[in-house]
């Protein structure tokens, strides 16, 4: 499973191993015990990679052999891919612009999602 995060600061990424339902039964415990609400609906999230990133045509690829609607890709411009997925938002309203996206497809068609975010990201500087 795929776990995106939307921030204020921008979108994280991460694999998830855990199943679809036990990470929504979490994420109800702890709103239960906060005091806070808790929507989770049915939705899209995309984001965008640069066009020429490495990786693209081997999900691309693996797109057309598993015949997935649940993934897409298509050119926004000269420069940029968006990669849109189908999944569950879960966030305090309904609102919201920061909280969590969850997606399960095929281990194949995850890896070459999360490895092509992987690469697209800018290095992280640190002070040393």
């Amino acid at each position: 499973m795929l776990k995106l995060n939307y921030t204020e600061s921008g979108l994280y990424m991460e694999r998830v191993a855990a199943p679809l339902e036990v990470l929504v039964a979490q994420r109800v415990v702890i709103a239960l015990r906060a005091g806070k609400n808790l929507f989770v609906q049915p939705g899209r999230a995309s984001f965008l990679i640069p066009s020429d990133a490495p990786g693209l045509v081997q999900l691309e690829l693996a797109l057309k052999l598993e015949q997935t609607e649940t993934i897409s890709v298509f050119p926004v411009d000269d420069d940029f891919m968006e990669v849109s997925v189908q999944g569950s938002w879960i966030a305090e309203a309904v609102d919201a612009e920061e909280g969590t996206f969850i997606t399960t497809f095929s281990d194949r068609a995850e890896f070459f999602v999360y490895k092509l975010w992987q690469v697209t990201q800018p290095e992280a500087s640190f002070m040393v």
